[in-house]
């Protein structure tokens, strides 16, 4: 899918909380813009409030706008598969329901391919206990979240959640993706 002059791509990840995930794509090289949101439900327009309360079967994920020619989906996949727990069905950590999923949203036929291939690839080698419960959709319409939710991670750092959760999977995704980092 292309979002404008500049040939952007679109992918659009659900892996637990938004603010994690929003947190470290915004610093991938290639990257140009990532926007939290609401995907895969079936109320239209939802607010944060409504899909917590796991009635509307959306889940919180990040719609990411890449350069493919500077980054690859198979790397933001990479990336995804790296800061979150692809085996737990609807549970991240301590944040549980169906708006945790684990879900890759694609927007084409190729992406869904490479989607479905790298699955298969981590099942084969055995890197977790269980095997991957990630979704693997059409995307359907993506819902921006609130402002309030929009780089939450950079405007909020000393926010609890964030100081326990987002800072401790952001240092270690530098640490292993350094070579891929913005400059």
């Amino acid at each position: 899918m292309t979002v404008d002059a500049h040939k952007l791509q679109v992918a659009t990840l659900a892996g637990g909380c938004f603010w994690c995930l929003e947190a470290v794509f915004e610093q991938l090289r290639g990257v140009e813009r990532v926007v939290s949101g609401y995907i895969g439900g079936i109320a239209p327009d939802p607010d944060y409030e409504a899909v917590c309360s796991g009635q509307t079967g959306h889940a919180e994920a990040v719609q990411i706008h890449f350069d493919a020619q500077q980054i690859s989906f198979r790397e933001l996949l990479e990336v995804f598969f790296s800061i979150h727990n692809p085996t737990t069905l609807n549970c991240q950590g301590n944040d549980v329901g169906t708006q945790y999923r684990s879900a890759i949203f694609y927007h084409t036929d190729e992406q869904r391919a490479e989607a479905l291939a790298m699955i298969a690839e981590l099942n084969g080698q055995r890197l977790w206990p269980a095997p991957l419960v990630t979704e693997v959709v059409a995307a359907p319409a993506f819902y921006p979240a609130e402002d309030y939710h929009q780089h939450y991670f950079a405007r909020h750092p000393e926010q609890g959640y964030c100081q326990i959760v987002v800072g401790p999977k952001l240092a270690k995704f530098r640490e292993h993706f350094a070579g891929k980092l913005k400059r």
